[in-house]
């Protein structure tokens, strides 16, 4: 079951890398295009740039909404399993180490918030608790829990009861009235009312926003999967793995379509306006997840083939220091787009906006290039790995996860 054992910090799985840098280039480009949860839309523009800007933003919001995040959690699973089952041939129970390393992410996530709220590592610090109690059980077992998880078991619930109460009526969103209290400090020129906004205020709506659209089971889903590739092998020797992610691919293209026909139709199904929010989220939740499971099973086989692989490569050592980048991102994003900095959510549509994130992404996968090859550790990864492995014996220390 325990198929990989990676040791040295030369020795990467260079294709998780680069896929985890894909998914990260995606996430930017999103962010970008919604201002970094601060959405605007400029008044004045030409008539084809507005087109223009509707179209790119439907298509980024199609192709990467929902999914980008579902590959990185992916991938958060995967690197759990490389450094569990590298302890557990050592004799090291990695769990209680692994704890400690989810509260420093929680750290960082909230250092995070302060520039932007919907931070992704504070909330990946608390469902990443998910994996200990199912670390040590059996592939099948896991699966199972994946598909009750993926199906939203809150949502069918909620359905059900729904069903046999007819005069229940299901809340309304609570995320909404926290959103709408941000507006006030993302486009006030003080950078600590933004701050103290985004860590309170801020919190309040990823995490409202997040139980709401079922992303707390689907998120501990898409972890528990990534293990189980791990478990399996899936990244390492893919030549051996080509058959797997074929039907992978032909299977999450089918389930994709056939969901999505099926969200299409789903007004004219619904009789009962109150149970069109939970099918339309279990479909939803599903739905997306089919999507990003076509696109890694596209990266996986596109990466086999030479002279794409030499292009996607180039993506590996952004994803490398994936950490140092979603910081940075954020950082120099809520800098660009809100109003204690350069303001441009009041100029700039989705065009712009793709060409402004297309530019950081740039310069950071230059940067992170450069960096790896004098340092060969991203900055942020480094510091993370230090605390981690704090006030252990030299003889055990990890030395690099992926």
């Amino acid at each position: 079951m325990n198929e990989i054992t990676i040791n040295s910090r030369h020795d990467r799985i260079q294709i998780a890398d680069a896929l985890r840098g894909f998914a990260l280039l995606s996430i930017v480009l999103l962010h970008n295009v919604e201002h970094y949860d601060f959405y605007f839309f400029p008044e004045g523009l030409p008539h084809w740039q507005k087109v223009l800007d509707s179209k790119l933003w439907d298509s980024v919001f199609f192709l990467f909404s929902g999914k980008s995040y579902a590959i990185f959690a992916l991938l958060f699973g995967f690197s759990f399993f490389i450094q569990f089952n590298n302890q557990e041939k050592r004799g090291v129970d990695f769990r209680g180490r692994f704890v400690w390393r989810l509260f420093l992410l929680s750290v960082l996530g909230m250092f995070n918030s302060m520039f932007y709220s919907g931070d992704i590592l504070a909330f990946y610090g608390i469902i990443g608790l998910s994996l200990i109690p199912v670390c040590k059980w059996g592939d099948r077992a896991v699966l199972i829990t994946v598909i009750i998880f993926m199906l939203q078991p809150w949502e069918w619930a909620e359905l059900l009861y729904t069903l046999y109460h007819p005069g229940y009526q299901p809340p309304g969103n609570i995320s909404s009235f926290y959103f709408g209290q941000a507006d006030q400090y993302l486009q006030g020129s003080s950078f600590w009312e933004l701050a103290k906004g985004n860590v309170w205020n801020g919190r309040l709506a990823d995490i409202t926003w997040s139980w709401e659209n079922g992303r707390l089971f689907q998120t501990s889903a898409i972890f528990m999967l990534g293990m189980l590739l791990g478990r399996r092998g899936l990244f390492v020797s893919v030549e051996s793995k080509l058959r797997f992610w074929r039907r992978a691919l032909l299977l999450s293209a089918i389930l994709f379509i056939l969901l999505y026909l099926l969200k299409a139709s789903l007004p004219a199904m619904i009789i009962k306006e109150s149970l069109s929010g939970n099918v339309s989220l279990i479909i939803s939740s599903c739905s997306n997840f089919a999507l990003a499971s076509l696109l890694v099973s596209s990266f996986v086989l596109l990466y086999q083939i030479n002279p794409i692989q030499r292009v996607l490569c180039h993506l590996a050592p952004f994803g490398r220091m994936s950490l140092t980048n979603y910081l940075v991102q954020s950082i120099v994003g809520s800098f660009i787009y809100y109003g204690y900095g350069l303001g441009l959510y009041k100029y700039t549509g989705a065009s712009f906006s793709i060409l402004i994130g297309s530019t950081v992404i740039v310069i950071q996968i230059i940067f992170s290039h450069w960096w790896l090859k004098n340092y060969g550790q991203g900055p942020m990864e480094r510091l993370w790995h230090k605390l981690t492995w704090i006030n252990l014996s030299p003889s055990r220390v990890f030395q690099k996860a992926v």
